[in-house]
C-alpha cells in the first residue's frame, strides 16, 4: 500500500499501519472500507468482505457518537494470527448493542459487528478515548 491523502487531509493514509480521520467526514466509511481491503489483499487473504463490513459499522459509529480524530489500524492476533480491525476516537462514551427492533431506522450497526465478528469489543484508553475492536474469521 502507499500513502495517500484524500479531502484536503481530512483522511490520512500512513503507509500500511493506519488509516487517520481527522473530522467528521462521510467519507471515512469508505476509506476504511479501501484502507481494509488492501491490508487484507497484502498479507494474502482471499477474502476482506466480512471485515470490510464491520469496519464500517464501527467507523461509522465512531462518526455518530465518538470524538475526532479517528484511527483505524488492522493487526493480527498474536495467539492465532486472526485480523483484529480497531477503531479508535476520543470519545468516553462506551458503544452497546441495541435492542432489536423492526421499526428503528437504526441502531444496528453493532448487532452486525456482533454477529460477524469472532470477537469484539471496547478498551478505555489511559489518555481518554477508546479503541473498539472485532476480530475477524477466515
Amino acid at each position: 500500500m502507499s500513502g495517500h491523502i484524500e479531502d484536503d487531509e481530512t483522511i490520512v493514509q500512513v503507509g500500511d499501519l493506519e488509516l487517520l480521520v481527522w473530522s467528521a467526514d462521510e467519507q471515512a466509511p469508505a476509506a476504511a472500507r479501501r484502507f481494509v481491503g488492501e491490508w487484507f489483499r497484502d498479507r494474502g487473504f482471499e477474502d476482506a468482505y466480512t471485515a470490510q463490513l464491520i469496519v464500517s459499522e464501527l467507523v461509522t459509529n465512531a462518526l455518530l457518537h465518538g470524538v475526532p480524530p479517528i484511527a483505524i489500524r488492522v493487526v493480527r492476533d498474536a495467539a492465532d494470527g486472526l485480523p483484529i480491525v480497531q477503531v479508535e476516537d476520543c470519545g468516553d462514551g462506551k458503544p452497546c448493542v441495541q435492542p432489536e427492533s423492526d421499526s428503528a431506522i437504526g441502531g444496528r450497526g453493532l448487532l452486525l459487528v456482533a454477529a460477524l465478528a469472532d470477537e469484539w469489543g471496547t478498551d478505555p484508553l489511559a489518555e481518554g478515548g477508546k479503541v473498539t475492536w472485532a476480530k475477524c474469521a477466515l
